[in-house]
């Protein structure tokens, strides 16, 4: 068996990659306030250098029946966002509204993607990817109160 090279072993050694406070989850799905929408939120902790900034990136996947696979959804990709200074760790979110499916129709099974990047200027020193998960009771702008789910379902 063939050795991780140093720096892959460097990167999953990090800490940090393995915080608890490092997690996506979805936080709005198809409310009486959100119609029609899936909210992504991330957290991310900090690593307490002030040159770092940290970024964060929110995708949505649907669950495609046929292949058994998630794909991205075109059009629910909010690039990458700036949150902040790794100082400390930092929360943000995105909201996507979703076309429901034509009447008849399957519903939309759902799930978000958010792409985590620590940067030092233009260089990336650290980066993570995590689809979301449920029970994250700290959920920023959760609706109703509270809520963290790993999918939604668009009807």
């Amino acid at each position: 068996m063939a050795a991780a090279p140093a720096c892959a072993a460097a990167r999953q050694a990090d800490p940090i990659l393995h915080d608890k406070r490092l997690w996506a989850t979805i936080n709005v799905c198809d409310t009486v306030g959100h119609p029609d929408s899936i909210g992504i939120r991330g957290s991310m902790p900090g690593d307490g250098e002030k040159a770092e900034v940290m970024f964060m990136r929110f995708q949505v996947q649907l669950f495609a029946s046929d292949d058994a696979r998630w794909h991205n959804l075109s059009g629910a990709d909010s690039g990458f966002v700036e949150v902040g200074s790794a100082r400390k760790a930092r929360q943000s979110g995105n909201t996507f509204t979703i076309t429901p499916p034509r009447a008849g129709a399957a519903p939309y099974l759902l799930r978000g993607v958010v792409t985590f990047e620590w940067r030092d200027e233009d260089q990336v020193v650290r980066h993570a990817r995590r689809s979301t998960t449920g029970a994250h009771p700290n959920a920023t702008g959760s609706d109703p109160a509270g809520f963290s789910s790993s999918t939604c379902t668009i009807t």
